[in-house]
């Protein structure tokens, strides 16, 4: 996400559900002021709905003002980088978050947390997003959104049954007019928005 600006407001988010459960769970990027000389983000992993629960120290209970989990990281890292987001199955019905530089293969924890018994693995089908979270609460003017360009990439599993990815779309109360465009690159679809 090179050319993401380095301040809050975007989230760069990859959905996914478990099966036996109805809610979604969320895995992301967040940008964030410089300290300093230093870029830093912070790294999401959330459960969304009732019935998940963590006593891990990243995590608190709530999501988006509504019952679920929210784990997250502050991270000192490069916006040059590539950065994948790990989600794996620890133990029983417990699922761990961990971010991974694709140049430098570090490794940051986000978090954990546990699903109700019953639940199970992934589901195979799911969207990611961009969203611009400033927007909603109140009102907004569709052409002052900021200008950012993030690339997506397919997910992948530890497995030989690897994911694929569609062409990236508009969707909410701006479509036409946030300068929109997307275009297929080596690493998967770059998405750019705003001015």
């Amino acid at each position: 996400m090179p050319a993401s600006p380095h301040q809050s407001g975007y989230f760069y988010a990859q959905q996914f559900n478990f099966i036996n459960q109805e809610n979604v769970g969320y895995a992301g990027l967040k940008p964030d002021s410089d300290s300093g000389s230093q870029s830093i983000f912070n790294a999401a992993f959330y459960s969304f709905g009732s019935g998940a629960t963590s006593n891990d120290a990243n995590c608190h209970d709530g999501a988006d003002g509504g019952p679920g989990v929210s784990c997250e990281v502050q991270v000192k890292a490069n916006y040059d980088h590539g950065y994948l987001l790990r989600i794996q199955n620890t133990e029983g019905t417990t699922w761990t978050g961990t971010l991974v530089d694709a140049v430098t293969g570090t490794e940051t924890r986000i978090g954990s947390y546990t699903l109700p018994p019953g639940s199970e693995g992934i589901k195979g089908s799911q969207i990611g997003f961009v969203e611009y979270y400033p927007w909603n609460t109140g009102s907004h003017s569709c052409g002052s959104l900021p200008k950012t360009s993030v690339t997506f990439g397919a997910p992948t599993t530890s497995s030989s049954n690897s994911g694929s990815l569609e062409k990236p779309y508009e969707f909410g109360d701006c479509v036409g007019q946030v300068d929109f465009s997307t275009q297929q690159t080596a690493d998967g679809y770059e998405v750019s928005v705003g001015f």
